[in-house]
């Protein structure tokens, strides 16, 4: 038999040319490697599931479920195991995947019986059966048109529309029982991998939650409520609803029949409107409301929020006075640095604080301050002489922008009824699928991508070995904050992916193959494919797109 050269987990191997991923874990595993059990593996930088087959020169590295990519294999198998057992107890009940909450995803609930706690608790007791019975995950490749005579007979029409626009000649599904799916990603070789899991009932649906190394307690539990966010998670819903485009396979179909530029209208007037809605509650509050303060996280779309909310106000008679957090920082030697020995650069306590709050006390009380000029190349404030003088008149409004905006730290000296905090990120309810959602940081992690690359000097190569690090930041400074909010507003477009696409995908290919980040690169290159491409200029010139794709009539 021949023998093959690969590498696993950093080691040299030889091993017989028709080893199995699996196969090697185990006998490694035997080899008493103490190593968590694998549910997946990263070859060359792809994510793959463990029954893929080696080659010669592959390089190894084994997951397990508490990695992110470990993760994501774990949370799709559990949705099929989750199909299986819905389809066998209730027929004619029709899931669909909403939005992530907390540790779980949502799913509405469409069809009779109408949903409770016991139907929940059935479908639970299923899925732990079909789990211990080691169900496997079939994997097979098929002709496009065989697919869709598949998925037509068992009426996933979705599934059908997703597949009319897709060019190449065969694709993979995956079957757990008699539940059919297209393959978006490795699943795990069985479903007696999927140990825990929970359904918590949150209507109008419910929640299946996953364990995360951060959460070890009870699955069944309901998640932290979330009400606000869930809410404008929903009017989002609703307006794709209205809209006719709640998955990718409909958006599709629009770009090719006509109906894309109706779409990109409505859609942008769906934002102005909401928008408008905020700027006159603000108004409408103006004798209370001294300090207007906007935080997201990144590529949420803050600045185009903020000049588009500015407009909004000046109609009302406002004049909006934006206050800079960056020039707050303190000077470098006094930043705080995180558990790598790194400047922290996204820490409260990077703010000088105790002179950020006097000078907002100062400006709301009618006096004049000196703000800071902060130089970032030195690290150090300008000398005091280069200070910018600062009052507010009395159509003047305080507006802040920055990360920390819902902390109250940041304002804790400005009485709270003072204040008016929006929350502003790209929270997209485009699904692939009924059963496949497309990830809220995946579309931001789009938009800086091709900002990145198009204005402000990071290759995609940088951007990606960047994210991870931005997203602990996010984590920690500004989600916790985010149900304090006194309004949200979603920047997200149900087209802006396939405009971004035009971009991306040129952009992607820049990375080398054997970059670590290009596992990223393969999985959003495979995701950009299901798109029929935008081209950028059918988008409005005041869109909260042109932020990320330029042309936009607002200067940043």
């Amino acid at each position: 038999m021949r023998m093959i050269q690969i590498e696993l987990n950093g080691r040299a191997l030889k091993v017989p040319e028709s080893t199995t991923i699996l196969a090697l874990a185990a006998s490694d595993s035997h080899n008493g490697t103490e190593l968590k059990r694998p549910i997946g593996a990263l070859v060359n930088h792809r994510l793959v599931p463990l029954d893929s087959d080696l080659y010669d020169g592959a390089k190894v590295q084994l997951i397990d479920a508490d990695t992110e990519a470990g993760q994501e294999i774990y949370r799709r198998g559990c949705t099929l195991l989750l199909l299986e057992a819905t389809r066998q107890l209730f027929p004619n009940v029709r899931l669909v995947v909403g939005q992530s909450l907390a540790d779980g995803v949502f799913f509405d609930w469409i069809g009779e019986p109408a949903i409770n706690r016991r139907h929940l608790d059935a479908i639970r007791e299923r899925m732990k059966g079909l789990a211990a019975q080691d169900l496997p995950f079939e994997q097979e490749r098929c002709g496009v048109p065989e697919a869709i005579r598949r998925f037509t007979n068992l009426n996933l029409l979705d599934r059908v529309a997703l597949l009319r626009t897709f060019w190449h000649e065969t694709v993979r599904l995956v079957c757990l029982g008699q539940t059919l799916d297209l393959h978006h990603g490795p699943v795990p070789p069985s479903a007696g991998y999927l140990t825990r899991f929970g359904l918590s009932p949150y209507p109008p649906g419910f929640v299946l939650r996953f364990p995360t190394p951060q959460f070890t307690g009870p699955l069944d539990e309901p998640p932290v409520a979330t009400s606000k966010l869930f809410l404008i998670h929903r009017q989002t819903r609703e307006w794709n609803h209205a809209l006719g485009v709640e998955n990718v396979g409909q958006l599709n179909q629009l770009c090719l029949n006509g109906g894309i530029d109706d779409l990109i209208r409505v859609s942008e007037g769906f934002h102005e409107k909401a928008i408008a809605e905020i700027a006159d509650a603000i108004v409408n509050n103006r004798r209370r409301i001294r300090l207007v303060l906007i935080a997201g996280p990144s590529s949420s779309g803050k600045t185009t929020f903020l000049k588009r909310l500015s407009v909004q106000l000046r109609v009302s008679g406002l004049n909006p006075v934006g206050l800079s957090i960056d020039n707050y920082y303190r000077d470098r030697e006094e930043t705080p640095r995180d558990e790598n020995g790194e400047y922290d650069f996204e820490s409260i306590e990077a703010i000088d604080l105790n002179l950020f709050n006097q000078h907002l006390v100062d400006l709301l009380e009618g006096r004049e301050v000196k703000t800071p000029v902060f130089d970032f190349p030195s690290g150090h404030r300008q000398p005091p002489e280069r200070a910018r003088p600062l009052k507010l008149g009395e159509r003047d409004l305080l507006v802040v922008e920055g990360i920390h905006g819902l902390n109250e730290r940041l304002t804790a000296q400005v009485p709270a009824a003072s204040k008016y905090k929006v929350y502003v990120s790209a929270l997209t309810q485009l699904c692939l699928d009924d059963a496949n959602r497309i990830r809220t940081s995946d579309a931001r992690l789009l938009r800086r991508i091709v900002r990145d690359r198009l204005y402000r000097g990071y290759s995609p190569a940088e951007t990606l070995r960047l994210w991870p690090s931005v997203r602990r930041g996010e984590v920690r400074n500004i989600f916790p904050f985010q149900e304090s909010a006194d309004d949200m507003f979603n920047t997200a477009l149900p087209y802006e992916s396939a405009v971004l696409k035009v971009y991306a995908e040129r952009f992607l290919l820049e990375v080398p193959q054997e970059h670590p980040a290009y596992g990223e690169v393969h999985r959003m290159m495979k995701f950009l494919a299901l798109f029929v491409g935008i081209f950028p200029d059918a988008v409005p010139q005041n869109s909260i797109l042109r932020e990320f794709i330029g042309g936009s009539t607002f200067q940043y």
